[in-house]
């Protein structure tokens, strides 16, 4: 257990020391994405144990997700990371999820099952991609609708200029 409970502390502090890294602008910019869709993860979790896709061995403390460390630690910090490079770049920004998304639900989750962390169960890996897929499609919408909102709110004449030229 002692060994168990170092593995979730890590996973959880280890993506923090990264962000020293990273401009507090670039940050700021990102945390709307990131944030919304660490609310999305927490929903689906409590949805996933009652649906029984999975099954978190370990629990942080009672009636608090399993999942929890993994979307406080390699997500929240990882997704700022993924966004900072790239974001407005939608064929990087999908390839390179679908890559880590490969690496974590073929070789990260049965490393995870050996060592009774997290078991899957009523979920294929398969199903498990696609759910992964379309959340970094959530994240990318997220942010960019947020973006959008943002810069026509911080310059509203740039938007009614631009509305001006398109009736002309």
């Amino acid at each position: 257990m002692r060994n168990k409970n170092l593995f979730v502390i890590s996973m959880l502090v280890l993506p923090w020391l990264t962000i020293p890294f990273i401009e507090k602008k670039t940050i700021r910019r990102f945390l709307p994405g990131t944030i919304m869709t660490s609310i999305y993860l927490v929903i689906e979790g409590i949805h996933a144990e009652k649906k029984k896709w999975w099954r978190f061995n370990y629990k942080v403390k009672p009636n608090v997700i399993g999942e929890l460390p993994l979307i406080l630690g390699p997500f929240f910090v990882g997704s700022i990371w993924i966004l900072k490079y790239t974001f407005g770049k939608f064929k990087l920004y999908l390839i390179l999820n679908i890559i880590i998304d490969t690496f974590f639900t073929y070789l990260f989750i049965p490393w995870m099952e050996k060592t009774h962390y997290v078991t899957l169960v009523k979920l294929s890996k398969f199903k498990l991609s696609i759910l992964f897929l379309i959340k970094s499609l959530y994240m990318y919408v997220v942010q960019y609708i947020y973006e959008k909102a943002f810069n026509m709110l911080s310059s509203p004449s740039k938007y009614i200029d631009e509305e001006e030229k398109v009736k002309s």
